[in-house]
């Protein structure tokens, strides 16, 4: 004779009632839930007040903060995006910038770089920065785009406006450009002249 226990589990209506509630106590355990509720979420909130705890400045954020770092980099993108002029609403082209100068166009002008001690042709469709770089001098820069200072050179002969074209720069004031300051990653030279690079007002 069976063991009544072995016999209990081997009877079919009471594996099947042994079943029965124990898919019971899960279904009334998954209605009820956990109680957990989601935390809300407070990312704009934190983002609203970390904001409002900054003061507001006109100094732009420059985009490479490797000041000094040789090479790399090529400039402003110019606004039109393939080098050619653009064109306004009513017909009107306008151009890309003051290094839009077609090949045979082309100038060359003699330039001093004081600190250097040298003195070196610069073509007016590429920014003085640029250039020297090419020349392979470390000349000091952070944003390539006219939006800081740490470019900056200064032409002992003038202001610099007489000797340089500034593609968009947004820093210097026009006393500081009368007093030839100028800024190294955006000028265009326009005749010759003698700078001294890492010079700002």
């Amino acid at each position: 004779m069976l063991n009544p226990l072995i016999a209990n589990v081997a009877n079919p209506p009471a594996i099947v009632l042994a079943a029965v509630a124990t898919l019971l106590i899960i279904l009334i355990g998954s209605v009820r839930g956990t109680g957990w509720e989601p935390t809300t979420d407070i990312s704009d909130e934190v983002l609203e007040r970390r904001a409002s705890a900054v003061p507001e400045t006109e100094f732009p954020e420059p985009g490479n903060r490797a000041v000094g770092g040789g090479g790399g980099g090529g400039g402003a993108i110019p606004a039109a995006g393939d080098g050619e002029g653009g064109e306004l609403e009513g017909g009107e082209t306008v151009s890309a910038g003051p290094g839009d100068i077609p090949e045979d166009e082309v100038e060359y002008f003699e330039v001093e770089f004081v600190k250097q001690g040298e003195t070196i042709e610069l073509s007016n469709d590429k920014p003085i920065l640029a250039q020297g770089e090419d020349n392979g001098w470390d000349l000091p820069y952070a944003c390539r785009q006219g939006q800081c200072v740490s470019c900056a050179g200064r032409i002992a002969d003038g202001p610099s406006e007489d000797f340089v074209e500034h593609d968009n720069q947004q820093m210097l004031e026009e006393a500081e450009i009368d007093d030839g300051y100028t800024l190294t990653c955006v000028a265009y030279p326009r005749d010759s002249f003698s700078i001294e690079t890492g010079e700002a007002p």
